[in-house]
């Protein structure tokens, strides 16, 4: 399987403008041996999210989605998010556990949002080695390289995370269950992954429309986000949450009377946000004839032990800060 679809922009469109969707896939790989019906993982989708954004790249952006579920291997995880309580022996390399893992959404899920465990035995090393080398390093590299090839080639380079969510918090949220969510969530890790004006301009955009928008409230942003931005350097990322109730049916996840109308919503979102970051790369030079360095490259100072190719050279997170999303 491959482990992402990669849609380039429309010809004669191209902006700097990179739109990915880690958790909507649904091709479940034979090897998965969840302990728990697929209908109970597949809640743990974002479902549709990648079809309402699938009129993106007409407006320029390259969109790139995850055909693995999430349950079986997390892509908005660093590497070092390991829970030693599903493996059966030792894990070889550094492991940093995050808060997420501590609610057993990690790097590879333990449990379903209401608790319930995925698993029950234990994971082999290798079998976890494999889902990174086969799923979640190809797809973090891709989302790299997109956003990469775009600030090389316009000089500064904007970034959509996006994601759906719950209408109401679950039993595994920071919040506590039953706490209803706005119809969006914005998450900049409080201003740190990109600049104010382009989070405020998706918020503008967004209630311009009549949608509730919140900010880091619940939903502060994950790795993708934290990885891949450098403000400072030109490179914004800014995570979106979509309340699932406004599009989807949640118990059958069938598409709902909202669909079509959040879809086209959607892409006039992506309309603005393009022409946003058109605006700002104008004056740019670009040198296309070099890389611009930008590789978020450092010595990790270990050896990771996973062997293969790490490939994205980026700061895995050795510290995780309480993120307060379980996404």
């Amino acid at each position: 399987m491959t482990p992402f679809a990669l849609t380039p922009p429309a010809a004669g469109t191209h902006v700097p403008l990179v739109i990915d969707s880690p958790h909507s896939g649904t091709d479940y790989p034979a090897d998965f041996a969840a302990a728990v019906p697929l209908e109970a993982l597949r809640n743990a989708e974002d479902s549709h999210v990648d079809a309402l954004y699938a009129d993106a790249p007409k407006h320029g952006a390259t969109l790139i989605a995850a055909r693995f579920p999430r349950a079986y291997i997390d892509p908005n995880r660093s590497l070092l998010d390991i829970d030693a309580s599903l493996l059966a022996a030792p894990w070889p390399g550094p492991a940093i556990p995050s808060r997420k893992t501590e609610l057993g959404i990690g790097l590879i899920w333990r449990v379903l949002d209401d608790k319930t465990p995925i698993y029950q035995r234990k994971l082999s090393v290798d079998e976890v080695k494999r889902r990174i080398v086969d799923y979640h390093q190809p797809y973090q590299r891709a989302v790299k390289k997109a956003i990469d090839e775009a600030h090389d080639h316009f000089g500064t380079v904007y970034h959509l995370n996006v994601h759906s969510m719950p209408a109401v918090s679950s039993a595994i949220s920071e919040e506590g269950p039953g706490v209803p969510r706005a119809d969006f969530v914005l998450g900049d890790r409080d201003g740190t992954t990109c600049e104010p004006g382009f989070t405020q301009l998706v918020a503008d955009t967004l209630r311009g429309m009549g949608y509730d928008v919140k900010m880091n409230d619940p939903y502060k942003g994950v790795e993708l986000v934290r990885a891949f931005s450098d403000p400072k350097a030109g490179r914004h990322s800014l995570q979106v949450e979509v309340n699932r109730r406004i599009y989807m049916d949640e118990r059958s996840r069938a598409r709902g009377k909202g669909f079509d109308k959040l879809r086209n919503d959607l892409a006039r979102l992506v309309e603005a946000v393009a022409r946003y970051a058109t605006a700002k790369s104008a004056g740019h030079v670009h040198d296309h004839g070099h890389h611009h360095g930008h590789d978020h490259a450092h010595d990790h100072g270990h050896h990771h032990d996973h062997h293969h190719d790490h490939g994205h050279d980026h700061d895995h997170g050795h510290s995780h800060p309480d993120d307060k999303h379980e996404h």
